[in-house]
């Protein structure tokens, strides 16, 4: 649903990368239809709307030639018809977000001098920059400092309920993912739970798979 904050966990090979694949167009589902913004996935065209992070995302800058600045600013492109250029109607864009992730002030440094948790942080700036109304981020804060983590995950928290952002975060941190999402969906090959964490805290299954004590403590419901 619009405005829903999604935490997707599960255990490794669960298929969690796979689903994300299949919501970003890059991987057809065995069956059925996947709709987008209420279109079917075969006929979305407005991947302006959409901000994707990926895990991997560092690896193709490798030795990249770009500045921080213009790596963010790459995150404005999509929306912007022909000729593609940033104009300086852009710039507090980009300043806002460079200023988010803590990074303003190496905003002239090449990508690849940085080490992993500056990267990290531009490529979190990069998909956040244009105020997507959907993100998916594939464990985003893998690399980051706690402090910029935490700062990162009350940004998302703004643009959830603020903007009314649709956010789907796929992490393999379970225990404290209930501190920010408002849903879970929990796979292993396939759908185990899906609902709030109040129906997660209430659930039987959950109970017999997690326990009742690391239930409680997942859900982040009680004092």
């Amino acid at each position: 649903m619009p405005g829903d904050y999604i935490g997707l966990v599960g255990p490794n090979g669960s298929g969690k990368t796979t689903l994300i694949r299949i919501l970003l167009g890059l991987l057809m589902p065995p069956a059925g239809t996947v709709f987008i913004f209420g279109r079917s996935l075969l006929a979305f065209h407005e991947w302006h709307k959409v901000g994707y992070l990926s895990q991997r995302f560092m690896a193709s800058y490798h030795h990249f030639p770009a500045t921080v600045k213009e790596i963010v600013s790459m995150g404005l492109i999509s929306k912007k018809r022909f000729p593609k250029r940033i104009v300086s109607t852009d710039e507090l864009a980009i300043e806002r977000a460079l200023e988010c992730m803590d990074i303003l002030d190496i905003k002239n440094r090449l990508i690849y001098e940085l080490s992993g948790g500056q990267q990290q942080r531009v490529f979190i700036a990069r998909t956040i920059v244009n105020e997507p109304e959907l993100l998916i981020l594939d464990e985003p804060t893998a690399a980051v400092d706690p402090e910029t983590r935490e700062r990162f995950f009350n940004l998302l928290e703004n643009l959830n309920h603020q903007k009314r952002t649709t956010i789907i975060l796929a992490t393999h941190d379970i225990g404290s993912v209930g501190k920010y999402a408002s849903k879970m969906m929990y796979l292993d090959r396939k759908v185990i739970f899906y609902g709030t964490f109040e129906e997660f805290c209430r659930s039987g299954d959950m109970s017999s798979l997690f326990g009742n004590l690391s239930q409680h403590l997942i859900c982040h419901r009680h004092e």
